[in-house]
């Protein structure tokens, strides 16, 4: 569980609180649980919720509170894709699935790292299975782009 909240947070600190976000939700919402589903496929789908809605809460924050810009931290935006300033960073796999945009991200892990099909995504989040597939297309696209810089 970990491993998918690392995946789609790109942060370490941010996954620890969103693991213990999924498995608390999971200990209240257990009750509930119909057995009709496979466990791990719940608690996945209770692990991008909590993803998604803590998203939903930091573009509220954004909109609310304008940060100034720090130019020792700032960040080069490449095709919609965020890497970092050192070109070596960009290269390592797991920094440039964290540079991907959110959307495209979480296609991403959950169909090529975690091996989810376009309809148990497309169940989990919500989302049409064309809109996963033109978003899967797009992340593969953009870590081409940023590994054979």
């Amino acid at each position: 569980m970990y491993a998918l909240c690392l995946r789609l947070a790109a942060d370490a600190t941010v996954a620890r609180e969103l693991t213990q976000d999924t498995f608390v939700r999971a200990w209240e919402a257990l009750p509930r649980f119909r057995a009709e589903a496979n466990l791990t496929t719940w608690l996945h789908r209770i692990a991008v919720n909590a993803m998604l809605e803590r998203r939903r809460g930091e573009k509220r924050r954004a909109a609310r509170v304008s940060l100034a810009d720090d130019e020792d931290e700032a960040e080069m935006v490449v095709s919609g894709v965020v890497m970092a300033p050192d070109v070596a960073t960009a290269i390592d796999l797991e920094r440039a699935i964290g540079a991907l945009p959110p959307g495209v991200r979480r296609a991403f892990v959950l169909h090529d790292v975690e091996g989810y099909t376009h309809e148990e995504i497309a169940t989990m989040t919500g989302l049409a299975a064309g809109t996963l597939r033109a978003q899967l297309h797009r992340a593969r696209q953009l870590l081409m782009r940023v590994l054979s810089l």
